[in-house]
């Protein structure tokens, strides 16, 4: 029985190191941190106990058995994804606040939504790009794993807010068609899961830490 106190112990010390980060490097209330903005030794310690974790995920096919957990509302904690990266080293004076991930199991279907706003508060708007997604058949094996194969559709830039007051006259601003990766299938792994914690891989290598909104 010694299985649940450590991995909850792991979980609790991987959210707490995380918020401690957050608390010294993010300028935005509940904006997720990456990799480049914190010494590689916390760097370290986050990839160390994530991995810990991962080792404890009480759903190692969580397509299968736990599509439902996936539902809902994700807040984005950590990432060394790139294009984390990019968004919090926008130019201009904008910056960065809350990603979410709004996953709809019965449609197939998710969206990642950053909000942004200007450090002066003169405008503050989003990013949100639309996607679908279907789980990847490994080898012989025809049953859901924890891999899924995304398509990305649209990407939205919206601005609900000018000088402090609302608009919706550029909401949104652009719609474009989102480019997938040529050359392969952009992917996730879905490595550990729980009703309140996710943890990502992408076919990258990319890490994406997660907590319910």
């Amino acid at each position: 029985m010694q299985e649940i106190p450590n991995r909850l112990t792991i979980k609790q010390n991987l959210i707490s190191e995380i918020e401690e980060l957050k608390s010294q490097t993010s300028t935005l209330v509940d904006s997720p941190i990456t990799d480049l903005e914190i010494q590689p030794q916390k760097v370290q310690l986050i990839s160390s106990l994530t991995q810990a974790l991962e080792k404890f995920n009480p759903f190692p096919r969580p397509l299968l058995y736990a599509s439902n957990l996936l539902d809902g509302i994700w807040l984005l904690q950590y990432s060394t994804a790139r294009e984390i990266r990019s968004l919090k080293r926008l130019p201009l004076g904008f910056l960065v606040g809350k990603i979410y991930q709004i996953i709809d199991i019965n449609h197939a279907s998710f969206e990642n939504k950053a909000w942004v706003q200007h450090s002066f508060g003169l405008l503050s708007g989003y990013v949100r790009v639309t996607a679908t997604f279907e789980p990847s058949k490994q080898g012989d094996d025809q049953l859901p794993n924890q891999k899924i194969n995304i398509d990305f559709q649209q990407r939205f830039l919206g601005i609900n807010q000018i000088l402090g007051i609302k608009t919706d006259l550029l909401d949104p601003i652009r719609v474009v068609e989102a480019k997938n990766p040529t050359g392969r299938i952009p992917s996730l792994n879905l490595t550990y899961i729980d009703a309140t914690m996710r943890i990502g891989r992408g076919g990258d290598g990319s890490l994406f830490i997660l907590t319910r909104a």
